[in-house]
């Protein structure tokens, strides 16, 4: 009869920008306590964006839950202990008012490592760089140096809208990512 896997998956709160970091600190500190087998798996939920800047492609890995950490483990004192011991961590998602770590439901931890699968075949994606009502200058093209707001955004086409005015009157015009940039 085989036996049922008590591993959940809970969540660490991290300060942002940090999960790689924090995620190798926990794999040292567990070697050094012997501790290896308490965890299962970490995982820090990315995918492969890119964005083109002055006419140049260039592809990066955009961490899908900024400041979280995933960890699959059997949790215990001492793992609770190693991991509320490092720098950079701000604890656990919890409920309740003990503080108590509280585990992912199986469908919550099945929906994110699905999004992580789904980004994974779809392989290389375009980032979003604008959104509706930003404000851009046109950098490109025969309406250089116009100005307007973002009526709507095409990722798939790499494109959005803007709203120009073009001799006193609005005029939306298509324009690629590239010929657009933010004004400040």
């Amino acid at each position: 009869m085989p036996v049922a896997d008590v591993r959940k998956w809970y969540v660490l709160r991290t300060f942002s920008g940090h999960e790689k970091k924090i995620r190798e600190a926990l794999e040292r500190e567990l070697k050094l306590n012997g501790a290896e087998d308490k965890i299962a798996e970490t995982v820090i939920p990315t995918e492969t964006v890119f964005e083109m800047r002055n006419g140049k492609k260039r592809t990066r890995e955009k961490t899908l839950y900024p400041g979280y950490l995933f960890i699959h483990s059997t949790l215990d004192a001492e793992l609770k202990h190693i991991i509320s011991g490092l720098n950079g961590v701000m604890g656990f998602l919890s409920t309740g008012a003990n503080g108590e770590p509280a585990p992912l439901r199986p469908d919550e931890a099945k929906r994110m490592l699905g999004r992580m699968e789904e980004s994974e075949l779809m392989g290389e994606q375009p980032e979003v760089p604008y959104n509706v009502g930003d404000a851009v200058k046109v950098i490109d093209g025969p309406f250089n140096n116009f100005s307007g707001n973002i009526e709507e955004v095409y990722p798939d086409k790499m494109k959005v809208r803007v709203m120009v005015s073009i001799f006193g009157r609005k005029t939306p015009l298509e324009l690629d990512y590239v010929s657009v940039e933010r004004e400040d």
